[in-house]
């Protein structure tokens, strides 16, 4: 069975960082484009970032391009994101996805909540 479980995010002030981490189970990671994920009161899915399999290209929001970044650890079945200049925004639960479920969150997520 796929398995994702996501963590590392909490509360921070507008300006901050966290830096999100998903570890994969029970499928090849390194065969698979990974997408983080979000969703925020009330609102729907958003898409936030895509890396490639091998690592090498990734793609993102223009809403957190330039201050979020996408990584991946094959070697450690790991997805990364790293969200510096935080936003009030930016308050949602985030999920890593893969293409196992057409790349729909089927895991606890971590909760992001960026407030002053």
């Amino acid at each position: 069975d796929v398995q994702l479980v996501e963590s590392g995010g909490g509360a921070v002030h507008p300006g901050g960082s966290l830096r999100l981490s998903c570890a994969a189970s029970g499928f090849t990671f390194s065969d698979y484009d990974m997408k983080w994920v979000r969703q925020a009161p009330g609102k729907g899915l958003e898409w936030v970032s895509t890396i490639n399999w091998r690592g090498v290209t990734a793609d993102y929001a223009d809403s957190v391009k330039g201050r979020f970044t996408i990584s991946r650890d094959n070697a450690r079945n790991m997805l990364y994101l790293q969200m510096n200049s935080l936003r009030t925004e930016d308050s949602a639960m985030y999920y890593c996805t893969s293409p196992l479920t057409s790349y729909a969150p089927r895991s606890q997520g971590t909760q992001v909540t960026v407030s002053s």
